[in-house]
């Protein structure tokens, strides 16, 4: 995929069944930003990253026996807690076979197969009926998509009026340095990013799609350690990243990942919303 290019389904899935695996391996399951509450936090990844879905999970609002829509499940690591806390049911959604086949083999090994399934399917395109879930989330994954308003429109669509949309995303800060502005194209160029959106365009397409009672949260300051923490986990596992995408890559991979840590132009919120 060059810059400037959309990223199709295809792109996003070769992104997280390659490069995944190594993330896999030294992240965790949770395949997601952490929240560290400041710089003395000495939170472990694990900690970190259950905050931030757990952050997720109480701006649903939810009831038990509700029906929650996940936009962009990856392996449904966070989709098995909601149903463990809440007792929701979830439909997960995937462009990654590989991803739908490991959430939906985790929910089996887990036992809760009856409450959360996952299914392959294109978010810009959704076959659920109108009025079909209580609510929905979108965890990391709406900068991967090829026309943010298209997906909240379908979201919209999906979701009773009255339910609840929660979204961490991560972001563009301005005003952009130009060293700033080349992390960030950089991010589009290599990670199957359509576009890092800011604030207030999050803000206008949810006027536009049929949300209101928006709030959002600049969480840029306690999440972009993440960055750097995953650095060093990925770094254990040198041997393995080398084999996958050659050393100088790799060595390419992990100076970037520590240099986006500390440019402020690269940001992470949190929002909510309700379907008017």
């Amino acid at each position: 995929m060059t810059l400037g290019q959309s990223p199709a389904p295809g792109d996003v899935a070769d992104v997280y069944d390659g490069i995944g695996q190594i993330y896999d391996a030294a992240w965790g399951p949770n395949h997601h930003y952490g929240y560290w509450d400041d710089d003395a936090d000495q939170a472990s990844i694990e900690a970190a990253t259950d905050r931030l879905t757990d952050m997720m999970i109480d701006g649903l609002r939810w009831r038990a026996g509700q029906r929650v829509l996940d936009v962009g499940c990856g392996i449904g690591h966070p989709a098995l807690r909601l149903v463990r806390r809440s007792g929701v049911d979830v439909v997960g959604i995937s462009v990654s076979h590989v991803q739908v086949a490991r959430a939906n083999a985790l929910a089996v090994g887990a036992g809760l197969a009856d409450r959360a399934t996952f299914q392959f399917i294109d978010a810009m395109d959704m076959p659920f009926p109108d009025d079909s879930f209580d609510s929905a989330w979108a965890f990391e994954s709406m900068w991967h998509m090829p026309d943010r308003a298209q997906v909240l429109s379908e979201i919209s669509r999906v979701v009773r009026p009255g339910g609840r949309l929660a979204i961490a995303d991560v972001i563009e800060r301005g005003p952009v340095s130009p060293q700033g502005r080349e992390v960030l194209d950089h991010i589009s160029a290599n990670y199957a990013v359509n576009s890092l959106g800011t604030i207030e365009e999050y803000r206008e397409a949810l006027a536009a799609t049929g949300f209101v009672d928006v709030e959002l949260r600049d969480l840029t300051a306690h999440c972009n350690r993440t960055l750097t923490v995953m650095a060093e986990a990925v770094q254990t596992r040198r041997d393995e990243l080398n084999a996958l995408v050659g050393e100088v890559q790799a060595q390419s991979l992990l100076d970037f990942m520590r240099l986006s840590a500390v440019t402020p132009e690269q940001g992470y919120v949190f929002l909510t919303a309700t379907r008017a």
